[in-house]
């Protein structure tokens, strides 16, 4: 077997991003992306239904992503970018399914995005960047910044583009080469999840169209015509409401959202169904204390969009729901008694489809990389997962496949699950090991399934990953019990999931490593500064001082105000931020620190992890800042590949430095 190095491990997976189910639910389209040349490739595969070998449709050094197929399954509309390294925003295009050339449906000069059919196969709509820059001054020249930029809204940056720019607003076009699309809606806001009625006259969308949106957030439902006009409000909450389904029978959409107005971390995303007479939103998961969301994260297991609620038939639903670390497909039906189609096993699943009374599921099993499962049975649950896929994950056989168990380790508010992932034929004894904390907090780890842990696994190491308080998939409580006392709380259960695995006789105390991203990097800077049990640490993208983040932050006001963090307009919110800042630690901290930094994060910005590397520096503490330009927030999982493996080849390094024998730590 091969062993698992960073560059084999990066330039070795292949991962189903998205696929889409046909209407007669005979066939399914996926995209399988891989690296070629140092930069990620995608290509459009088909697999049948009752089973057989899947079949590559596209081709090149190409990026295709986003398939939908046409109503009657004679072609599917897809996005494709080229793979350049500086090349353009992709463009929707159409591939006949029966053979024949992929032909360019759109040329919009800032892309397109978010294919979506009409009922009767004659147009598409999708989503597009509309309109000036909104705060530029002076003309706009290619490639080149504008004389300056003019801020009179907060909401001026996202993780991804920097700048917002433009805004994203829906198109409708005839699906014929040279057609000219129209735009559907306009106005200072992001459409997002478009969504067709039944009968082809008009789409559902969602969006936050307040005046100050990333101050005072709520996303809500709205409807427009077909051909343009003015959109009206079609369902709101007192939170959010999110990804529209109109029902087939056009009158009644279903939705995620949240029925608390300013909702904090605690608050549970629903499945709703609201009329469209103008009748109050019904919730039909509101007995379930889990969120209608795909709670638990695996790296291995990508999904391009969260989806939202799909009409089985015009009765019932089907949708994801996180559990105990695990994303297991649920149904509901008119009685609104909420039952699970599936044991959830170590099922972690990323995007669902519906046709014909047919439902498919692309989700990572048992640590392996997604595949798409046909769901069998599923009249007279549990039904039964049959694998359609095998290019997802058959990748991981050429590396030792780690050990995955799962325990469950007393803490002060509960038992914490744990996943323990360890190195192929490891016996139950101490062995230097890893803590990984995940993002969020209201994140959670799923059942193995990231490359970091297969690498780590690989050379040795056990791999720690706790859902400790704050991580979704336990309920509201758990969720709660975090409530602003971060530094507390979820270092509290970190040290109890050390105890415990240390009366296990599983962890060596004097061989310890800890890591994490965002989030799980800022508990990482917290922990060192607090704990002296780690011989090294590395913090990914994490947060330094809570005060500067509070504005640097693109989201970072509203972020603390429901996390109850605490902000800068009061001495007692001064005092509150400051409270739970690594920053004010860091003359505690003597744990050797690697700190790995996106650039263009704009979630956790550099500036803010700039300031504990100074202040170690100062202190004249062992401490590495790495720096990866033009990299955001999930470096990790979609960062350009060489700079991927230089991360990898530096954690492990590090930790090969300072853990691998406790002479060296020492």
């Amino acid at each position: 077997m091969q062993t698992p190095t960073p560059p084999a491990l990066v330039t070795g997976q292949r991962a189903i991003e998205s696929f889409d189910l046909a209407p007669s639910g005979e066939i399914l389209v996926y995209v399988l992306r891989g690296v070629e040349r140092g930069r990620y490739v995608s290509h459009l595969w088909m697999a049948p239904w009752r089973g057989g070998r899947p079949r590559r449709l596209t081709h090149g050094f190409v990026r295709d992503s986003a398939p939908a197929i046409s109503p009657e399954g004679s072609s599917v509309a897809f996005v494709r970018a080229a793979a350049e390294e500086d090349a353009d925003e992709g463009q929707v295009w159409i591939l006949p399914l029966a053979g024949g050339d992929a032909w360019q449906l759109t040329h919009r000069p800032h892309g397109a995005s978010s294919p979506r059919w009409s009922p009767d196969g004659q147009r598409l709509a999708f989503l597009a960047a509309a309109g000036p820059q909104r705060f530029a001054v002076g003309p706009e020249r290619s490639g080149k910044p504008p004389m300056a930029r003019v801020m009179r809204r907060t909401d001026f940056r996202d993780d991804e583009a920097g700048f917002l720019a433009r805004r994203t607003h829906l198109f409708v076009t005839r699906i014929r080469e040279g057609a000219r699309p129209r735009q559907v809606t306009r106005g200072d806001f992001d459409v997002a999840a478009p969504a067709w009625a039944p009968d082809g006259s008009w789409l559902a969308f969602a969006a936050d169209t307040g005046p100050d949106a990333n101050l005072e957030p709520r996303s809500r439902l709205y409807r427009v015509p077909a051909g343009g006009g003015e959109a009206t409000l079609l369902a709101e909450l007192p939170g959010d409401a999110i990804t529209p389904a109109v029902a087939p029978a056009g009158d009644r959409v279903a939705f995620a959202g949240t029925d608390v107005a300013d909702p904090p971390d605690e608050t549970l995303t629903r499945i709703w169904v609201a009329p469209l007479d103008g009748g109050a939103p019904r919730a039909l998961s509101a007995g379930l204390d889990r969120s209608a969301v795909n709670g638990a994260w695996a790296d291995l297991v990508m999904a391009e969009d969260v989806p939202g609620p799909l009409w089985l038939d015009d009765e019932r639903l089907i949708f994801l729901m996180g559990d105990k670390g695990r994303n297991v497909p649920m149904l509901v039906g008119p009685d609104g008694e909420p039952r699970w189609l599936l044991e959830p096993e170590r099922l972690v699943g990323a995007g669902l489809a519906c046709a014909a009374g047919r439902i498919a599921l692309s989700a990572g099993n048992n640590g392996f990389g997604a595949e798409l499962y046909a769901l069998d049975g599923w009249q007279e649950a549990p039904g039964r997962l049959r694998r359609l896929t095998e290019n997802g994950s058959s990748w991981q056989r050429r590396f030792p496949f780690p050990r995955l168990d799962e325990l469950w380790l007393d803490g002060d508010g509960g038992p914490i699950q744990t996943w323990l992932v360890s190195p192929t034929g490891a016996a139950d004894e101490p062995i230097p090991t890893i803590v990984v904390l995940h993002g969020g907090p209201t994140g959670g780890h799923a059942p193995g399934g990231t490359l970091d842990s297969t690498m780590l696994a690989g050379h040795g190491y056990r791999v720690v990953e706790p859902n400790i308080r704050g991580s979704d998939t336990f309920g509201s409580d758990w969720i709660a019990a975090l409530g602003g006392r971060w530094g507390e709380v979820d270092m509290a259960d970190v040290l109890s999931v050390l105890d415990g695995l240390q009366a296990r006789g599983l962890i060596d105390p004097d061989r310890l490593g800890v890591m994490g991203l965002s989030y799980g990097g800022y508990l990482v800077q917290w922990l060192v500064g607090a704990t002296d049990r780690f011989r090294a640490a590395v913090a990914e993208n994490g947060v330094t001082n809570q005060a500067s983040t509070w504005a640097n932050s693109h989201f970072g006001v509203h972020y603390n105000r429901r996390a109850r963090l605490g902000d800068p307009l009061s001495d007692a919110g001064m005092q509150k931020l400051w409270s739970t800042s690594p920053l004010r630690n860091a003359a505690s901290i003597r744990t050797p620190l690697l700190m790995l930094q996106a650039e263009e994060d704009r979630i956790c910005p550099a500036a803010d992890n700039e300031q504990l590397f100074t202040a170690l520096k100062v202190l004249g503490r062992e401490v590495e800042y790495v720096l990866y330009p033009e990299e955001h927030h999930e470096m990790k999982n979609t960062g350009r590949p060489d700079r991927r493996i230089d991360r990898m080849e530096r954690i492990l390094a590090w930790f090969e430095r300072w853990i691998r024998s406790p002479e060296t730590s020492g």
